[in-house]
């Protein structure tokens, strides 16, 4: 009879000075940091050139009610935009808080129990 013992790498001694250090940890932490940086970048600038594009509508509509509703709705739209960019940053700030990662300015350091 033979006993089989599976144990989990992290806590194996052995294993764990070499797990998540590698190059290949660090390159794909760097990875989502920056495609999670340019997102919220890029979202904010496309609503603030939504607002723009909204607000040069609401100046050009020439009293044009339909025209001032269509500028009014893309602000509105815009400014919805920026509420829901920020609130995705302030959560993901805060799960990286809660989880001890560091996600934006740097790559994405796990940390690994001792």
């Amino acid at each position: 009879m033979t006993l089989t013992l599976f144990v989990d790498p992290i806590y194996n001694p052995a294993l764990k000075p070499s797990m998540g250090t590698g190059e290949g940890t660090v390159i794909f932490g760097n990875l989502i940091s920056r495609i999670l940086i340019v997102a919220l970048y890029g979202g904010v600038l496309v609503c603030f050139m939504y607002l723009i594009l909204g607000g040069f509508q609401w100046i050009t509509s020439g009293g044009d009610k339909g025209a001032v509703e269509t500028a009014r709705q893309k602000i509105t739209q815009a400014v919805v935009g920026l509420t829901v960019l920020a609130c995705t940053w302030v959560i993901i700030v805060l799960i990286g808080k809660f989880l001890g990662i560091t996600i934006f300015g740097g790559p994405i350091k796990l940390p690994i129990p001792e």
